[in-house]
């Protein structure tokens, strides 16, 4: 079909409805894990859905490189829909400070008035934690300068730093999980344990999804997707990994340091 306009007209995709009832069973799987200990239908959903959303990214990106539906008008808002979508990520974590900063200044009866409470042995700020802060500030400077050539179109050296990007994030998660294994207090000792786990869990759980967006990336740019003028995918994956970056540095102060 014909149009005068610079605006793309999405065609229509079995893919959303599919994808919602998928989620359905998984959630409903999942309550039947928690509950029933059998965990066969939640992953058997969870990779159904993960089928489904790979399908749909394909579609997505036959568009935006083959048919070329992804015009500057396009690629802006889908700038303008990342920048909403970080800054409601920006908020989640925000929920988390405030729940710390909060138990912390003011520490109720319940934990003898003490914080962090009585019988924590925590862990030294000056190891692993110190290590993984350096481990992404550098991956930061690293997927820059990944962006810088692919900009200057050196697509060699660009896939050599975004694969070293990749490699800094699963080496992340692995120290974090190290980290969870050597814990001395566990998810429920007290609000602490459990403000702990669930800012430093969800923040490598993004960790996680950013390596998962950057080897997307790297895959694609293999397969010369992208260009020095259009790399919306690889630019917005870089944005997240940013953002994880410097969420990790305010938790790092906060929840390591300011103990």
């Amino acid at each position: 079909m014909k149009k005068n306009f610079p605006f793309h007209m999405v065609t229509n995709s079995p893919w959303p409805i599919i994808l919602s009832f998928s989620l359905f069973n998984m959630f409903t799987s999942t309550a039947i894990w928690i509950y029933l200990s059998n965990n066969l239908f939640m992953m058997f959903n969870l990779i159904n859905t993960t089928l489904i959303m790979i399908m749909w990214f394909r579609d997505i990106i036959r568009e935006s490189t083959y048919q070329g539906s992804h015009t500057l008008y396009v690629t802006n808002f889908l700038k303008f829909s990342m920048i909403l979508f970080i800054l409601s990520e920006l908020m989640f974590f925000i929920s988390f400070f405030w729940t710390f900063f909060h138990s912390s200044i003011s520490p109720n009866i319940e934990m003898d008035m003490m914080w962090p409470p009585k019988n924590i042995k925590f862990f030294n700020p000056f190891e692993i934690p110190l290590l993984n802060s350096f481990i992404l500030v550098t991956s930061g400077f690293t997927v820059t300068l990944s962006h810088y050539y692919l900009l200057m179109n050196n697509l060699k050296l660009s896939k050599f730093y975004l694969m070293f990007t990749v490699s800094l994030g699963i080496y992340f998660t692995f120290l974090q999980s190290i980290e969870y294994i050597n814990s001395h207090f566990c998810f429920n000792d007290s609000i602490y344990g459990s403000i702990f786990f669930m800012a430093t869990g969800f923040h490598g759980l993004h960790v996680l999804i950013g390596s998962i967006l950057l080897l997307i990336s790297f895959y694609r740019m293999k397969n010369i997707h992208f260009s020095n003028m259009h790399n919306i995918n690889f630019e917005l994956a870089i944005w997240y990994w940013h953002f994880v970056d410097v969420i990790w540095l305010f938790l790092y102060t906060f929840i390591y340091l300011l103990i």
